[in-house]
């Protein structure tokens, strides 16, 4: 009777995918059920860029848009750099997503792989984004919104960009950490897609900020 080959060792890729797979299961397993599914649902909407991208436009088109022109031009042009990136990484990688993963309505095909997470991505961009553009947006609060900042705080300006950015980045954390708590993700996606966010923020906050076409484009929608 012929004696089958021994099993090939596994890589290392594979220990690391089998690690991340099995804590990612654990920690679905023992945190879900305390969980309100529609609280992750919710965060998950929050994150979504069928959501963002638009609330983004309806920014760039107010008032306010003026003043917070160098952090709209790169933070639009980051989302869609972000949008592009993820879902070249998710073809290439194509990780399927957990086997215990909820239902859920893929947008795109793409959005059928977990490796990275396109969440964690951008609520991540997001907050390096704020973090980053901070004078920026105290600059645009003390002219366009000093109003509602002196009804707020006293018209501590910096005080209350300091309070936005902790909120965004409380935010970010707390999305990224229900990707795997959802089971739409396993644990190395959430890392990956996090380190990804805060290097595109970074990214666009230097080298996409093209306020002046922007600006022409307001010109136009105001004459």
């Amino acid at each position: 009777m012929a004696i089958a080959p021994p099993k090939p060792p596994f890589t290392l890729l594979q220990r690391i995918k089998a690690i991340d797979g099995e804590l990612s299961r654990r920690l679905h397993t023992l945190f879900h059920p305390y969980l309100p599914t529609l609280f992750l649902l919710l965060l998950e909407f929050s994150a979504d860029f069928r959501f963002f991208f638009p609330v983004s436009l309806a920014l760039l088109l107010s008032p306010l848009s003026v003043t917070l022109l160098p952090f709209l031009s790169p933070f639009i042009l980051g989302l869609l750099l972000d949008l592009a990136i993820v879902g070249l990484i998710k073809i290439l990688f194509r990780r399927p997503r957990p086997p215990y993963n909820p239902s859920m309505c893929p947008a795109v095909s793409a959005d059928n792989f977990s490796f990275p997470s396109g969440h964690a991505s951008r609520v991540f961009f997001v907050a390096s984004m704020v973090s980053v553009s901070s004078q920026v947006i105290g600059a645009a609060l003390r002219g366009n919104g000093i109003g509602f900042v002196r009804q707020w705080l006293g018209g501590d300006v910096e005080k209350v960009v300091g309070v936005l950015v902790v909120v965004v980045c409380v935010w970010a954390a707390v999305t990224a950490a229900s990707r795997v708590l959802l089971g739409r993700h396993y644990v190395f996606d959430v890392v990956a897609g996090s380190c990804l966010g805060v290097a595109e923020g970074l990214f666009a906050f230097w080298f996409l900020r093209f306020e002046k076409n922007f600006s022409m484009i307001i010109y136009q929608r105001i004459v």
